[in-house]
């Protein structure tokens, strides 16, 4: 199987309760390696564009007003089957339904204060990698 690269993005809830290091280890003790790493802060623009599936959606203006609170950091981590394998080191996207030991079910809160966005497959990986990182940004090693 060859290596695949995945977006991941630290929610202000993990930036804010200094969860990174935290989390990143769980990641690099699952084998999978960093590519790209970087802090951000969300505009709207870029913030549209990344949510642009709940833009219109009644409850946008919360998913904004979270991920604006604070930087966010982008992580471009690789590894074999690697949305997959991140998913699951993850847990489901509502915490409260996430089992204990995944990152969500022992870190997170709810459905949007819930540590961290992974990308849902290689095809949004490509276009959300290309999002937050421009060539020669992210490596091989």
């Amino acid at each position: 199987m060859s290596q695949e690269t995945t977006l991941i993005l630290f929610k202000p809830d993990a930036v804010s309760k200094a969860l990174v290091g935290q989390v990143l280890a769980r990641f690099e003790g699952a084998g999978l390696k960093i590519r790209g790493i970087k802090m951000l802060q969300f505009g709207d623009a870029l913030l549209r564009e990344h949510y642009a599936h709940i833009a219109s959606k009644p409850f946008f203006p919360d998913v904004q007003n979270f991920m604006q609170k604070t930087p966010v950091i982008a992580l471009a981590l690789a590894g074999e089957n690697v949305v997959a394998r991140v998913r699951e080191l993850l847990g489901p996207t509502d915490s409260k339904k996430a089992a204990k030991g995944t990152i969500r079910g022992d870190l997170g809160v709810d459905v949007m204060v819930n540590v961290c966005h992974a990308s849902d497959s290689l095809e949004t990986a490509a276009a959300e990698l290309k999002r937050f990182f421009r060539d020669g940004e992210l490596f091989q090693y």
